[in-house]
């Protein structure tokens, strides 16, 4: 017997969203939780009594289950009559400073295991922050937050030619018909761009609650082919230096010289520019994905930065003796490390803009 193989399940649903009595919706939206500041936290929060960081990062989760019935019951919060797909544009200005839009579809997306081969990880995750997030889950019995998905092919619908039914920062949302998107879906792998916690949080939630509904996710799903879809490089700033050394390949004057190093070199081989106090240098060797190369150094006493600059004034200024500058991880490259059933370093990839929290919202 021929098992056929799994496909990704897309289809409408009915939304949640923010009614007009919860206020303008630029005080009710944020960004994701998890690079949200305590301090920016603070900030959004006090904006709006109803903003969605009282749900998304709330003081206990008991208290977000309590405030997700309570706005419900107020009408603060309210249902979509019917059930549909939503048509997403975010307009933004990358880290390079080069204005960009892009576009994806938003559905409920049937979270499978990762061994059924339909959707792809590409990072590895941490216990603390899926423990916290399933806390969540089974108090607010909702998907608060989008997650992002990529997949290979043309996109099954387009931006409606009319004016958007929510605008906010930048981002645009059309509704669209059910149609026949879902079968667009059904001979495709996805592969997580951001949101791998909240994915493995949700196959814990749907393993523990059983029910059809909690099965699937908040997903707005962007193609390839989506001319404004980029990878920015995450810079890694060191407190100290690294115990480990990499092989460096060419002395470098100072740090202006390191984007054209890094542009030198062939994209199939390693290379980072390491900048200290008294010069840089560029670092090479062999055939791996630069994630990989720059992994060796560690993560004691790391940040990160998507800012090239940043990076560089905080060894300037004396915050850090070592900044390693990098080039984007490659679409491709991420694409076809998740089909070989690999993963990659934290920080390998850093999709921008980030989703908005806030406009729509997955009852389960």
């Amino acid at each position: 017997m021929v098992r056929s193989r799994p496909v990704a399940e897309v289809k409408p649903f009915r939304a949640v969203r923010y009614d007009e009595r919860a206020g303008p919706l630029v005080t009710l939206v944020a960004p994701p939780y998890d690079v949200i500041s305590p301090d920016e936290r603070e900030r959004l929060a006090a904006q709006n009594p109803h903003n969605v960081v009282h749900l998304t990062l709330p003081a206990t989760e008991a208290d977000a289950g309590r405030i997700w019935r309570g706005w419900r019951e107020e009408g603060m919060l309210m249902e979509e009559p019917e059930a549909g797909y939503w048509w997403l544009s975010q307009d933004y200005v990358g880290p390079d400073g080069v204005a960009r839009t892009r576009e994806g579809l938003v559905a409920a997306l049937r979270a499978e295991p990762y061994e059924r081969r339909v959707v792809l990880p590409h990072e590895r995750t941490h216990r603390g922050p899926k423990e916290g997030r399933l806390r969540l889950l089974r108090e607010v019995e909702a998907q608060l937050e989008p997650l992002f998905f990529l997949y290979e092919g043309a996109p099954p619908a387009r931006r409606p030619d009319r004016p958007a039914d929510l605008e906010v920062e930048g981002a645009r949302l059309w509704r669209l018909p059910a149609g026949e998107i879902a079968a667009t879906f059904r001979d495709r792998q996805l592969l997580i761009a951001d949101g791998h916690h909240r994915y493995e949080t949700a196959l814990a939630y749907h393993e523990e609650a059983g029910t059809p509904e909690s099965a699937y996710v908040l997903a707005v799903l962007v193609s390839l082919d989506d001319p404004g879809l980029m990878i920015f490089p995450t810079h890694r700033v060191f407190e100290r230096e690294p115990a480990e050394r990499l092989p460096a390949a060419e002395e470098l004057p100072d740090a202006s010289f390191a984007r054209d190093a890094l542009q030198r070199r062939p994209p199939e081989q390693a290379a980072a520019v390491v900048y200290r106090p008294d010069g840089a240098e560029l670092a090479v060797d062999g055939n791996e994905l630069d994630v990989r190369l720059v992994d060796r150094l560690g993560h004691d006493g790391i940040s990160y930065t998507p800012d090239w600059n940043e990076a560089v004034r905080a060894v300037d200024d004396g915050e850090a003796e070592v900044a390693v500058l990098m080039r984007p991880t490659r679409i491709e490259d991420v694409f076809a490390v998740a089909q070989r059933g690999e993963t990659m370093p934290q920080k390998s990839t850093y999709f921008y803009p980030k989703l908005v929290s806030g406009l729509l919202f997955l009852p389960l």
